[in-house]
């Protein structure tokens, strides 16, 4: 009865080709019913799908034989004519062979006379009676398990249908089927495969190169976009919900994990407004709510710490690597990511893998991946494929040479939630095929357990999210598969007979090649990462510039730009800007020209430091362009040590001197110790006056002759205040007693002398 069963179903199965066999050899005599036996089956008759059907539950997802299946879903009506006697049925069986035939079943489409299997019993059909157009009801059909006739272990097909008629089509038909998988194996199997689920806590870049003009340079952030992804609902805010409660392997961007804690800290957020200052942002509560569910859910699971910032490895090897000093980002990086994951979380991460996206590789891929240190590439079987000869699919496990291991995820269960699961009916296809195939695996070469490893996509939505957390939690009441951790899958045996030959570049898939960062971003980035060593040498707390811009170097190098080519390039060319405008804070004044009267003269100049800090390590160099006419030091240019400290100006003074008359063109230039020129060169003109000797002679008689009339000035007084005193001295006192008439005689003559 079984192998009469599995013929109806129209599956070539083990059982049916033996019944075919032995049918062959009982009417070889009769060509004609042998000719019947072997003439291929008539076109298969699709419903005409006038009728959607979803599925919105499978419950549960691999049941045991005392379960009952529910299955509930909508079928909506898409017809212009009422359907009536409608009813919804379950179908079940056959097997499904192998994992290309999931696949095949997953993406049929229409009903299928011969192919797809009949009703069980109609007992369990939902009648719907009349189903009115562009009308939909819901449905539950509820099965003992017992009752569907599930033979051995493995996958079976499932498919539910509508059947009715119409007044153009009076004849009962199926109108609509949705198919779907029922994994079973109701009892904890002999061998049971690992399984190791990578949950990428990965974002966008947030955080620009700018920091607050105060003492706590706080960050300033390109948006407060990420508060929505931390809050209540939000992707991130769910992905550590869901993942503190499933077997999985944490592997996490440090640099998510830096921006979070930047927010705790106090942080900005550019303003909407061109040329706006910064606005404060409100969302701390936020985030480090969401730091301590994090710190609490990795508590005693493996965390995976990505370089910081999630580095694109494959734009890297493919356009980086040609531009100096990109690959030497990598490790510093790699370092970062590790003290950045024990600060905030404190548990100790391993940094021992690299990711390409999706997983794609060559041998350029590779070896960027592991020139940091790292010994394990995470990969995919699209990428890395088997040559079709060991029949199964191997453990994720392959050495490539020179110490270094891929793991291989699977493709089929690594993109199984891509698609858009905010519909449940997608959701729940995507659950049941997922445990479909991890069954498949399971089931494949003896009894020798194997090891296989889930990478999904970096940024899983939502509703991606909760439909990965369904199939885990699947898997976690399956009999068939054990959680297994990244560290372990990698240091698994390997298949002997696994491919281990890494792709050539021309296998390297176009799609990803055209959204890989172009040679000019990494140009851009050496360009300004050369300003920034060139910048730090002349400060006196050079971390202060060094720290952030070295994450936003990592940063320009982010996955994240992917699919972004604009909003990468414009963040790249606004870091640039920004470091630009910080050097120039530091510079020469502008100088007004000058006169030089005689031959030596001092001419002062001024640097000014607007910066906060004190800047030192620096010359100032000022030179005459015609030293026949103005010299320092002897020579045509001098120099003097800059100290400035942060916020102010300093005048240096430099001695001049001119050996002839008329104007001279300086120069003042700024230098590094090392004698790389620094800022822009200040021009201004000395215009010098020789005095001569005739001049001088003409200026010392004039001050001569000066200098004796004063002398006779003063003598001249000094007589005319002498006789007035003599007069003074001989003339009676009018105090003096009268003692009668006095004798004039001889007073004549003495006044005449005096006269």
């Amino acid at each position: 009865m079984a192998e009469a069963a599995e013929i109806q179903g129209g599956t070539p199965t083990p059982a049916r080709r033996r019944w075919l066999r032995r049918a062959v050899v009982l009417l070889a005599g009769t060509p004609v019913l042998a000719a019947l036996i072997y003439a291929p089956a008539p076109p298969a008759q699709a419903a005409d799908g006038s009728v959607d059907v979803q599925l919105d539950e499978v419950s549960p997802s691999a049941p045991v034989k005392s379960d009952t299946l529910t299955i509930s879903g909508t079928v909506v009506n898409n017809s212009a004519e009422t359907i009536k006697g409608a009813h919804v049925g379950l179908r079940v069986g056959p097997m499904v062979s192998d994992r290309s035939t999931i696949d095949e079943v997953a993406e049929r489409k229409g009903f299928r006379p011969g192919v797809d299997p009949g009703e069980i019993d109609s007992a369990f059909a939902v009648k719907l009676d009349s189903l009115p157009s562009k009308v939909g009801k819901p449905f539950s059909i509820k099965v003992p398990v017992n009752k569907l006739d599930l033979g051995a272990d493995g996958v079976y097909q499932l498919g539910v249908s509508v059947s009715g008629t119409t007044d153009s089509r009076p004849s009962d038909r199926v109108l609509g089927i949705q198919r779907t998988f029922l994994p079973w194996q109701p009892d904890p199997a002999a061998k049971r495969s690992s399984l190791t689920y990578v949950w990428p806590l990965i974002s966008t870049t947030r955080v620009t190169a700018e920091t607050g003009s105060d003492e706590l340079q706080t960050p300033v952030f390109l948006d407060d976009s990420l508060a929505q992804e931390l809050a209540p609902g939000g992707r991130l805010e769910r992905m550590v919900a869901l993942g503190k409660d499933l077997p999985v392997t944490w592997v996490i961007d440090p640099d998510l994990l830096a921006t979070v804690d930047a927010m705790t800290k106090g942080y900005r957020v550019r303003s909407p407004e061109p040329g706006g200052k910064p606005v404060q942002g409100k969302n701390k509560a936020v985030a480090e709510r969401w730091l301590s569910d994090l710190e609490n859910a990795v508590q005693g699971k493996k965390v995976v710490a990505l370089p910081f910032a999630d580095p694109d490895i494959a734009s890297l090897a493919h356009h980086g690597k040609d531009v100096s000093g990109t690959l030497g980002q990598l490790r510093p990086a790699t370092d970062k990511a590790k003290q950045a994951v024990e600060t905030v979380l404190h548990v100790t991460p391993s940094t021992d893998f690299s990711w390409p996206v999706e997983g794609a590789i060559d041998p350029a891929i590779v070896n960027v991946a592991t020139s940091a240190g790292a010994h394990n590439v995470l990969t995919r079987s699209d990428s890395l494929q088997e040559s079709g000869a060991l029949g199964y699919t191997p453990s994720a496990a392959r050495p490539i040479g020179a110490g270094t291991t891929a793991v291989v995820a699977d493709a089929e269960l690594s993109t199984a939630f891509d698609g858009d699961m905010s519909h449940v009916g997608n959701s729940t296809l995507a659950v049941q095929r997922f445990l479909a195939h991890s069954l498949a695996l399971n089931l494949h070469n003896g009894d020798e357990p194997r090891s296989y490893v889930v990478a999904p996509q970096r940024m899983p939505t939502v509703s991606q999210a909760d439909s990965m957390a369904l199939a885990l939690r699947g898997l976690q009441g399956a009999r068939w598969s054990q959680p297994s951790d990244l560290e372990a899958a990698a240091a698994a045996k390997p298949d002997p007979g696994a491919s281990t030959q890494v792709p050539g570049a021309g296998q390297y898939p176009e799609s990803l090649s055209k959204q890989e960062l172009p040679v000019s971003a990494f140009e851009t980035i050496r360009t300004t990462q050369n300003t920034l060593d060139h910048f730090k040498v002349i400060l006196t707390m050079a971390d202060r510039v060094e720290i952030p811009f070295g994450n936003t170097t990592n940063r320009e190098m982010s996955t994240s730009w992917r699919g972004r080519p604009e909003e990468g390039r414009l963040y790249r060319e606004q870091v640039q800007q920004y470091l630009i405008g910080l050097t120039e804070k530091v510079k020469v004044i502008p100088k007004s020209d000058a006169t030089l009267s005689g031959h030596s003269a001092t001419i002062p100049v001024s640097v000014q430091n607007s910066l906060v800090q004190d800047v030192h390590n620096l010359v100032l160099r000022v030179k005459s362009a015609n030293p026949t006419r103005l010299m320092f030091d002897d020579s045509g240019e001098a120099q003097q040590e800059v100290n400035v400290q942060g916020g102010h100006s300093q005048t240096v003074k430099f001695t001049a001197n001119a050996t002839a008359s008329g104007p001279v063109e300086v120069t003042a230039q700024l230098f590094t110790k090392d004698g790389v020129p620094y800022g822009k060169e200040r021009t201004f003109t000395v215009d010098a006056t020789e005095i001569t000797p005739t001049v001088m002679l003409v200026m010392a008689g004039g001050v001569l002759l000066l200098v004796l009339a004063g002398i006779k000035m003063y003598a001249s007084r000094k007589r005319v205040a002498a006789r007035t005193a003599a007069e003074e001295s001989t003339q009676p006192s009018d105090e003096s007693p009268d003692t009668g008439p006095q004798s004039t005689e001889g007073s004549g003559p003495s006044e005449t002398v005096d006269r």
